[in-house]
C-alpha cells in the first residue's frame, strides 16, 4: 500500500466492513461458531507459522532496545497459541446473544412491546504490544455479528499479519465474508486518525493500551468510544472484619500479579482496625518487596514493622496507578469517609469492601461509583473470563452502554420491537 493513498485505504477498509457487518448480522449461530471452531484449528495447525513471524517482530522489537517486560508481551509462544485457541472454542460453545427477545409486554392497545439484542455494527479496535489482542477482538466479532478494524501496534506487525490471515481463512471456510475482520496493515500512526474519524463506517471504537493513547483517541474521535483510562483500585478493610480473611485479600488484590488494571493500587483501613490490622500486613508487603505510601496514621503503625519500605504519600499517591510494587495507604474514621474517598480519588474501574458487617456492605455496594463494586473478594476477579463472559474485549469505566468488563453482550444493543395484529393508534 502506498502511504499517501491512506485515506483511500481507510475508507475502502471502513466500506468493505460496513457491508460485511450486514452480512454477519443476518448469519445464523451455527455459521459463527463453525468459524470460531475453524479458527482454533487453524491456529493448532500455524503454531509453528506463527513463531516465525513473532520472531521477526521479537528480532525488530530487541534491536530497537525495547524494555524487556515490552518485548516480554510480545511473545507469541505455543501456550499463548493454544490459550486463545481454547478461547475461541469456548466462544463456541456459549449461547448466541443476537437475535435475543425480552421484556415482551402486552399493552392495553392490543400491541405487544419488547426488546431484541442486535449486533453494534463495525467496531475498531486500537491496541498494543500483544498479538494474543488480535485473535480475542476477531473472535467477539464474530461470535456477536460484528465487523471489526483491528489496528495492531506497529511492533506486532508481523505476528498481527499471521493471525489476521487465519481469521480471514477461517470466515471464508464457515461461508462468511472474510472483510468482517479486517487488519490496518500499515504501520503509519496516521491511520488511527482516519479509524477514528469515519463515522459512516465505524460505530464505535475500543482502545486498549496506555492512558496515553486512550486519553489521545477519546478526545479526537468522532464515533463513541468504550474506554477506562487507568485502574485506581481500593480496598477497604472496614471497622468489622474477618482480619484474616483481610490479610489474604488484600494480598491477593496487590501481589498476584502487579501490572493488570484490576490489581489494587490503594488500601483504606478503619481507624478501629488500623493497630490489628495493618502491622499484618505490612510484614506481608514487606517480604514481597511492596513499597508503602502512606498518610501519618499509616506511616505511624506501619513504620514499626521490620523491614518494610514505608514513605509518607503525597496527594498524587491518592490518585496513582502504580502497575508495580507500590500501594497507597490511608487510616479513615468511617465508611463514609472511606467511600468518599473512593469516589473522589478512584479510576471508577473496581473497589472492594472487607466487612463482616452487612448494612456496610450494601452501603458500599450502592454509593461507590465504579463498573464493579465487590464485599470480601479481590479485585483481581474484575475479568470477563471470571465473570462468565467467556472472553472480554476491554473494561470500560463508562456509564452509558457498555460498564466494567465488555465480552459478547458489550458488543451489542437493545432495539424495540412491536408485535401487533392490525392494531392502530386511535
Amino acid at each position: 500500500m502506498n502511504p499517501t493513498d491512506l485515506s483511500a485505504y481507510m475508507a475502502r477498509l471502513g466500506a468493505a466492513a460496513r457491508a460485511a457487518a450486514t452480512a454477519m448480522a443476518a448469519a445464523g449461530s451455527a455459521s459463527k461458531d463453525v468459524a470460531l471452531r475453524v479458527l482454533a484449528r487453524r491456529l493448532r495447525e500455524a503454531t509453528q507459522a506463527l513463531a516465525q513471524a513473532n520472531a521477526q517482530d521479537l528480532a525488530a522489537a530487541q534491536a530497537r532496545g525495547l524494555a524487556a517486560p515490552l518485548v516480554d508481551r510480545l511473545r507469541l509462544t505455543p501456550q499463548i497459541v493454544e490459550t486463545v485457541a481454547q478461547g475461541c472454542e469456548q466462544l463456541a460453545a456459549m449461547p448466541d446473544p443476537v437475535g435475543e427477545i425480552s421484556d415482551v409486554k402486552r399493552r392495553p392497545s392490543g400491541i405487544s412491546v419488547g426488546r431484541m439484542r442486535v449486533p453494534l455494527g463495525v467496531f475498531g479496535m486500537i491496541y498494543e504490544s500483544r498479538p494474543n489482542v488480535t485473535i480475542e477482538a476477531a473472535s467477539l466479532a464474530i461470535k456477536s455479528g460484528n465487523a471489526c478494524i483491528l489496528r495492531g501496534g506497529s511492533e506486532a506487525l508481523h505476528s498481527n499479519l499471521a493471525l489476521w490471515r487465519l481469521v480471514q481463512q477461517a470466515l471464508a471456510e464457515a461461508g462468511l465474508p472474510p472483510e468482517a475482520v479486517q487488519l490496518v496493515e500499515t504501520p503509519d500512526r496516521a491511520a488511527v486518525g482516519h479509524l477514528i474519524a469515519m463515522p459512516e463506517h465505524v460505530d464505535v471504537i475500543i482502545p486498549r493500551g496506555g492512558k496515553s493513547l486512550i486519553e489521545r483517541i477519546s478526545a479526537e474521535a468522532r464515533v463513541p468510544v468504550i474506554k477506562h483510562l487507568d485502574g485506581n483500585c481500593h480496598v477497604y478493610v472496614d471497622a468489622e472484619v474477618d482480619l484474616d480473611l483481610a490479610v489474604t485479600v488484600t494480598d491477593n488484590a496487590k501481589t498476584q500479579k502487579y501490572s493488570p488494571c484490576n490489581a489494587a493500587e490503594s488500601l483504606l483501613v478503619h481507624a478501629a482496625q488500623a493497630q490489628a490490622f495493618l502491622p499484618r500486613m505490612g510484614t506481608v508487603f514487606a517480604a514481597k518487596g511492596v513499597q508503602m505510601r502512606g498518610d501519618a496514621a499509616a506511616c505511624a503503625i506501619l513504620g514499626a514493622v521490620p523491614g518494610a519500605d514505608v514513605v509518607p504519600a503525597s496527594e498524587a499517591d491518592w490518585h496513582e496507578e502504580y502497575l508495580a510494587p507500590v500501594i497507597s495507604v490511608k487510616v479513615v474514621a468511617s465508611l463514609e469517609e472511606a467511600i468518599a474517598h473512593v469516589n473522589r480519588c478512584g479510576s471508577h474501574h473496581t473497589d472492594a469492601i472487607l466487612t463482616t458487617n452487612h448494612l456496610s456492605a450494601m452501603r458500599f455496594l450502592r454509593e461507590v461509583d465504579s463498573a464493579s463494586v465487590m464485599v470480601n473478594a479481590s479485585t483481581r476477579f474484575a475479568d470477563g473470563f471470571e465473570y462468565g463472559l467467556g472472553a472480554e474485549i476491554g473494561i470500560s469505566t463508562d456509564k452509558l452502554h457498555a460498564r466494567g468488563p465488555v465480552g459478547l453482550e458489550g458488543l451489542t444493543s437493545l432495539k424495540w420491537i412491536v408485535l401487533g395484529n392490525g392494531e392502530v393508534r386511535r
